[in-house]
């Protein structure tokens, strides 16, 4: 393993005169992972799960430790005037290194930015999402397995084949056909008053939002297959901007989302009181 000498940590945003060098790692490599935020009334929702998700990305791929004191002060001034709005946080290892070899020295870059929220997303809460299987498999990795890597190409090629299908969403499945995740979300079910989601330990990201269920609710993680899906007494779709959204179909099988949401808050209720 190489040893980093020494790092610099620069963030660029919207307002900067700042550009990213067309020799940065994580526009040539995909060197570097980020995190998608909910912020509502200038604070950012999960904050204490996205920046866990940021350390052991950071760690896991070998970048130096991240200066979170200079990120927060930044991020606060960024958002601090927003009502309901998505933060981006992307973080590459900058520039360096000849070919895929790591620099000596990491430069890191990390990219601050502003999107519209989705106007979307509470329609879908309330009328439920359809869900069909998609044509595209995720391959086995498990040293990048649960990390929000740059590396997003299945993920392009899995929205590229919905624009063919008539649904809201997909399941994507890897190539044991197992259930991972949603083209952009995580996926978890209810069975018997009992959760449990999709083990994402070859393939998948660990979803911010899970893990702020898994602080209220007991999961059960493990293989999943469809079937357990659509024999499930109801099935959610979640992320850190939409929430829990639940399932109103897959392919043929119809789910009652009015039960699903009172499922879900009578398990929130039981659980708050232990």
């Amino acid at each position: 393993m190489q040893k980093i000498i020494n790092h610099t940590q620069t963030i660029i945003t919207a307002r900067d005169s700042s550009t990213i060098s067309i020799s940065d790692r994580g526009l040539n490599y995909g060197d570097g992972f980020f995190t998608t935020a909910k912020v509502v009334d200038g604070q950012v929702q999960y904050w204490p799960h996205h920046k866990a998700r940021l350390i052991e990305c950071a760690e896991r791929l070998g970048f130096p430790e991240l200066d979170f004191y200079s990120l927060e002060n930044k991020i606060t001034q960024h958002i601090t005037d927003l009502q309901l709005s998505v933060l981006k946080i992307l973080i590459t290892r900058g520039e360096g290194g000849r070919g895929y070899s790591l620099p000596s020295e990491c430069n890191i870059t990390i990219l601050l930015s502003v999107l519209d929220y989705p106007r979307n997303y509470s329609a879908l809460a309330k009328k439920g999402v359809r869900l069909e299987i998609s044509p595209i498999k995720l391959a086995a990795q498990p040293y990048l397995a649960g990390l929000k890597t740059l590396n997003r190409l299945e993920q392009v090629l899995i929205k590229r084949a919905m624009q063919t299908q008539n649904c809201d969403d997909v399941l994507v499945l890897d190539h044991n056909n197992n259930v991972i995740e949603a083209s952009a979300a995580n996926i978890f079910a209810i069975k018997n008053h009992k959760v449990f989601s999709p083990l994402v330990d070859e393939c998948g990201i660990k979803g911010v939002y899970l893990q702020s269920l898994c602080d209220k609710l007991p999961f059960e993680f493990k293989r999943v297959q469809v079937e357990d899906l659509t024999q499930a007494d109801a099935v959610f779709m979640c992320n850190s901007l939409m929430g829990a959204v639940p399932v109103k179909s897959i392919e043929q099988q119809v789910f009652n989302t009015a039960n699903s949401h009172a499922l879900l808050t009578k398990l929130l209720a039981k659980e708050a009181k232990c």
